[in-house]
């Protein structure tokens, strides 16, 4: 080998600065761990809440350390530390993914000044109904379903997009063509996708989440948020979904509305009255002394009678004229806020307002801490529902007032300062009051009692915690979203299943390392010494490189990492087994071991490239974990080649020139495979048959069983839940499914009996938070009986080492389903045609393409099958989901790497043996590759079993996947891929094609030479 003195000094370097860059991930693992001590000893558990004073601690300790810039590992200060050290992903390190919507449509509306024209409003409901079949940007919908619609209007009429605003900016001019118009609105809904993007970035980096990611996605108007080891994820979502609309109000006096109530409570009692009247009447029809359905079945369960008169309908809900405040309706119950929603914004309701309240606004006021009431506050409104102020803040900063609680001091910019003190002024005069509200919510509604403030300082209150003041003023200082943020798809997991994460992916690791490492030095002895050091260098080149790109580390990624050492273990083998034939013929060992690595090289790099491909489909297509894997395979491969082809050579090398022995074998092995001669030819036909029976059962299941369709295909909720004992996934499917909690639910022992999988498509077109909490709720209702009277806080909370309760969240709306359907769909069609196309390029034959594609086809089919036969009597979960298109794309590219390396020794044989027939070749050609054939598949299959075994419930299916795909892959590169070829050409043109590739590749040698 040339060039040995520069081989060593890259292997120096990269070995150097692996372990400098994974050293920073040990200091980093110290630091935390001298931080969790240091709270525990300072907060006893004897202390009242002492998780989350250890909590708050910890995080200020290191937040200090952060600023401080003071030096503490090798020159460099904590912060540098932290961002060196490897990033663990959310199934490793617990917190939140999320993908968010940025509402398109109200970006729309507010550009179009929320017009009231009837065909924009149509054309915007129209679009929201396009949606949900449609794979388009939602603003191409519109400009859809208003073409569709217009008639003789224009995008750029004044009712529409020819706005005051649009025009003086020079957006839009009136007249302009639809055409311009569209241009115009698609760049500056683009502009407003990318402000909510640095809004979020803006926020979630003054937030402190370690190495979070926020990137946005194409041009939908989604963006990416993941936030891994983030502790509150409450806290957290409603920090990025937040809009952050600040609104200034006058208060209304709520005196003056006595009349109004007694108004709208005499209303609904006769309303009641009335109602209760025909309920008697249509009793009265029954005969004498016989009960009701109805009654009996309030009389079995308890429950009042909902014809009941209430003496006061509106009266009894609202506690009017109990809050001292100006614009203080009354107190109520949080239980009843939606009752008395519906009643204030009914039709007889805003009917019954005086003249002069017509346009009031009702909002609650933000409850305080542990309270069940809030007040209703009404406020001073217009006819376009605009606040006197809005926005118009420079700064915010948390902070205490004179009484020492938390507040949040704000202070306006020029305009708004001076609305703030024309405002201000006139509360003084008139005695009222000015609610701040944010996102529809009181947070304060203070008197003005010194008059008019100027300067734009102004502050709110609102019975903060620290972290919630902090919160608020992140949001104003970031400024508002341009539009609503819904999560519509987010997955969220505890601490607890982070750490069993990391234990169990440590263990799969290990014994996988273990036993190839073993089975190398058995099959090979000195020789596969020598692999396992360069494999040892291998990995942590991979961990190295991984860190120093800032690569985030997941439980996928660490499958990639074990099944790339157990793939590396490949080039070793080809290798070895060449240097093995060159023995037998003969040859002294420094030949055979030149000969070796240099016959070896073409099947190596071409068997790499493949699986390589495949692995950067998958990283295009992929998000979060699935990227992960994606990434560590990538790095994987490049490392692996490096270490077989340059340091095994290097070792090897060494040895032999110093005069030691290596036979390439053991005892045991010497003559394991040797002298094969199977005409594999020959039983094609009974091989075709076989796998002509797998793949129409398999076809047969697929049409009539189906797949276990997982929610990021088939939209919905999931939610992995624990218990203190064991239950019956029957028993809780069967509760969940009646009509009064979600109507159809379905519930999967998930690893040990006392976990619990539970999907439902209840309310799966809802993606609020709203929606999310309410089902939660509901959940839990319904799993009292088996939660031990466990809370509903802690049954959703994310405490470190919870041991029951919901353990992970994971929600995917339909339209991203569907998006997810599609994306799977291309990246594996993608994978076929990229690889067909390499590998009619290396062998200039569409045959040789033909049988490698048909022998994928075939083993994606017989996968898909296994899954669909199995899935409903397996003991561990069988879904189809990103993950299981990550494992279809990684059997791909095996199954390529086996046909590839076979198509490369049959192209190699029609050089060396010109006299032998078409099928002679293609026999000893399979023959002579069989040991590294068998070799390779038993060794890959060893670590995959180790990983299935010991890598947690989580990964299972997905190494059952591959599983099943490695061993099919490997039967079809012997008994599928090479005889379709053979079936497919004529021989004399094929051996005419491989003789004239052959002499091509000598020229190209000779010239290079």
């Amino acid at each position: 080998m040339q060039n040995k003195g520069l081989v060593k000094l890259f292997a120096v370097l990269f070995g150097l600065v692996s372990i400098y860059q994974l050293s920073f991930s040990f200091k980093n693992n110290a630091i935390e761990k001298n931080a969790e001590e240091l709270a525990a000893s300072k907060f006893s558990e004897s202390d009242a809440d002492y998780k989350e004073k250890r909590k708050a601690f910890e995080v200020n300790y290191l937040d200090s350390l952060s600023s401080s810039n003071e030096s503490v590992f090798l020159g460099e200060d904590y912060a540098k530390v932290k961002d060196n050290a490897m990033k663990l992903g959310l199934d490793l390190k617990g917190g939140l993914e999320a993908i968010l919507q940025v509402s398109v449509r109200d970006i729309l509306k507010g550009l179009a000044n929320d017009s009231k024209d009837p065909v924009f409003n149509k054309a915007l409901d129209d679009a929201d109904e396009l949606q949900k079949n449609s794979q388009d940007d939602y603003i191409e919908s519109f400009f859809t379903a208003f073409d569709a619609i217009k008639g003789d209007k224009q995008l750029a009429s004044p009712d529409i997009f020819g706005t005051r605003s649009l025009v003086e900016a020079g957006t839009i001019k009136i007249g302009m063509s639809d055409a311009d118009v569209k241009s115009a609105l698609s760049k500056k809904v683009d502009e407003s996708i990318a402000s909510a993007l640095q809004v979020l970035r803006t926020r979630i980096d003054q937030f402190g989440v370690a190495s979070p990611n926020i990137q946005r996605l194409g041009s939908s108007g989604r963006i990416l948020v993941e936030l891994p080891g983030v502790k509150d994820v409450e806290r957290a979502k409603a920090l990025i979904t937040g809009t952050a609309e600040l609104e200034f109000w006058f208060g209304y006096k709520a005196q003056d509305l006595g009349q109004y109530f007694n108004d709208l409570n005499n209303a609904l009692k006769a309303k009641q009255e009335t109602a209760s009247a025909d309920t008697d009447a249509e009793n009265a029809t029954q005969e004498e002394g016989e009960d009701s359905a109805d009654d009996i079945i309030g009389d079995l369960t308890g429950e009042e009678d909902e014809t009941t008169v209430a003496v006061n309908p509106f009266y009894d809900l609202v506690a009017v004229g109990t809050t001292g405040y100006y614009s203080g309706v009354g107190l109520v119950k949080l239980s009843d806020q939606k009752k008395v929603e519906e009643i204030l914004n009914s039709k007889e309701a805003i009917a019954l307002r005086p003249a002069a309240a017509k346009n009031v606004k009702f909002v609650f006021e933000k409850p305080k801490k542990d309270s069940e009431v809030t007040t209703l506050h009404v406020l001073e409104g217009n006819r376009d529902n605009e606040p006197p102020l809005h926005g118009s803040i420079d700064d915010a900063r948390e902070g205490y007032d004179q009484a020492n609680r938390v507040v949040v001091n704000m202070q306006m910019d020029a305009a708004g300062s001076k609305t703030w003190e024309e405002m201000t002024e006139r509360a003084y005069k008139e005695g009222s009051n000015i609610a701040i509200v944010l996102d529809n919510i009181v947070y304060s509604a203070p008197g003005i009692s010194r008059g008019k403030i100027a300067g734009g300082r102004s502050e709110i209150s609102g019975d903060f915690t620290i972290n919630e003041a902090i919160d608020l003023s992140n949001v104003l200082r970031a400024g508002k979203l341009p539009a609503r943020a819904t999560i519509i798809q987010s997955d969220e997991v505890g601490p607890t299943l982070g750490q069993e994460a990391i234990d169990s992916g440590t263990m799969s690791f290990v014994i996988a390392l273990a036993l190839v490492l073993l089975w190398m030095m058995f099959y090979y002895g000195k020789a596969g010494l020598f692999a396992d050091i360069a494999m040892a260098l291998n990995i942590l080149l991979i961990f190295g490189i991984l860190s120093g790109l800032g690569a985030v580390l997941t439980l996928p990624g660490i499958a990639g990492i074990v099944l790339t050492i157990g793939m590396s273990v490949d080039a070793n083998v080809l290798i070895f087994e060449r240097i093995r034939e060159e023995l037998g013929k003969g040859k002294d060992i420094k030949s055979s071991v030149q000969d070796g690595f240099s016959n070896a090289l073409s099947s190596i790099l071409d068997a790499n490239i493949t699986t390589g491909l495949t692995a950067l489909i998958l990283f295009l297509f992929g998000t979060g974990p699935i990227k992960g894997f994606a990434t560590t395979l990538l790095v994987g491969i490049a490392t692996s080649l490096f270490t077989a082809i340059f340091i095994t050579r290097l070792l090897v090398d060494w040895y032999v020139n110093k005069g030691g022995k290596l036979d390439f074998s053991t005892g045991i092995t010497k003559n394991l495979f040797r002298n094969i001669n199977i005409a594999f030819l020959k039983k094609r036909k009974m091989a075709y048959i076989i796998s002509g029976i797998l793949i129409v059962g398999s076809l047969a299941s697929l049409f009539t069983n189906g797949l276990d369709q997982g929610v990021d295909f088939a939209g919905g909720r999931t939610y992995q839940v624990r218990f203190d004992q064991p239950v019956s996934s029957s028993e809780i499917s069967a509760t969940l499914s009646d009509p009064e909690v979600f109507g159809s639910a379905d519930a999967k022992t998930f690893g040990d009996d006392n976990q619990l999988k539970i999907t439902t498509k209840y309310r799966i077109d809802e993606a609020s938070e709203e929606a999310d909490n309410e089902i939660r709720q509901t959940l839990y209702n319904a799993l009292q009986p088996h939660l031990n009277g466990m809370s509903y806080a802690d049954f959703i909370s994310n405490e470190e080492g919870k041991t029951a309760g919901i353990m992970k969240k994971y929600k995917v709306s339909p339209t991203i389903a569907d998006d997810i359907k599609q994306e799977s769909f291309w990246a594996v069609l993608g994978s076929l045609i990229v690889v067909f196309l390499y590998i009619l390029i290396r062998f200039k034959r569409w045959q040789f393409s033909l049988g490698a594609v048909a022998a994928v086809f075939h083993d994606v089919l017989i996968v898909l099958g296994v899954f669909s036969i199995t899935y409903k009597f397996m003991p561990f979960s069988l879904e189809i989901d990103q993950a299981f298109i990550a494992a279809i794309l990684t059997v791909i590219g095996y199954s390529l790497n086996d046909t590839v390396v076979v198509f490369d020794r049959i192209r190699e044989f029609f050089n060396e043996h010109t006299g032998w027939s078409f099928d002679t070749v293609i026999d000893k050609s399979l023959s002579s590759t069989l040991s590294r054939t068998l070799n390779t598949s038993l060794t890959t299959l060893v670590v995959l079993l180790a990983i299935f075994i010991f890598g947690g419930e989580s990964i299972r299916g997905f190494m059952f996947a591959l599983i099943v795909g490695v061993i099919v892959g490997t039967y079809s590169s012997l008994f599928i891929a090479t005889p379709i070829m053979y079936d497919s050409v004529k021989r004399g043109d094929a051996t005419e094609a491989l003789k004239n590739k052959s002499k091509e590749e000598e020229l190209e040698d000779e010239a290079k030479a």
